[in-house]
């Protein structure tokens, strides 16, 4: 089915949902209100900084992906379904400059720390003569 509709696609209409030279607010807007339906983006006083770092630096032609709740079109998670009348909210926006993206990190939304360089596993053992677990906590 995913192959028949590719081949059914016409080329000619494609189009991306933004153009990566708009303003790193002007992408963030184009995807909270073309794909999640909101009213609008707020920006926190850290998000603002954030944006005019990155833009002194260079990196606002960057492409936008957003870090928010995966439980709902808004950044509350307990809005099921397609919620209107909402606004998204951005706390603060992070660059992955290697791999070619600004992140806006919305809502109570955390991310997950990399993994360190040694695996917490080689510091876990096992006191043959008690059978207490070292290590763990």
């Amino acid at each position: 089915a995913v192959q028949k509709a590719c081949e059914a696609n016409d080329e000619a209409n494609f189009k991306f949902l933004y153009d990566v030279k708009k303003s790193i607010k002007e992408k963030v807007e184009a995807v909270s209100k073309e794909i999640y339906g909101a009213d609008g983006v707020d920006f926190s006083d850290t998000a603002e900084q954030q944006i005019a770092q990155y833009e002194a630096a260079g990196f606002d032609k960057l492409p936008i992906c957003i870090a928010k709740t995966q439980y709902s079109f808004s950044c509350d998670p307990s809005a099921k379904g397609v919620p209107t009348g909402f606004r998204i909210s951005v706390r603060e926006i992070r660059a992955c400059v290697g791999a070619g993206f600004l992140y806006p990190i919305c809502g109570d939304i955390m991310t997950i720390p990399g993994l360190p360089t040694r695996p917490g596993f080689y510091d876990v053992d096992i006191n043959v003569e008690t059978g207490e677990v070292i290590g763990l906590f």
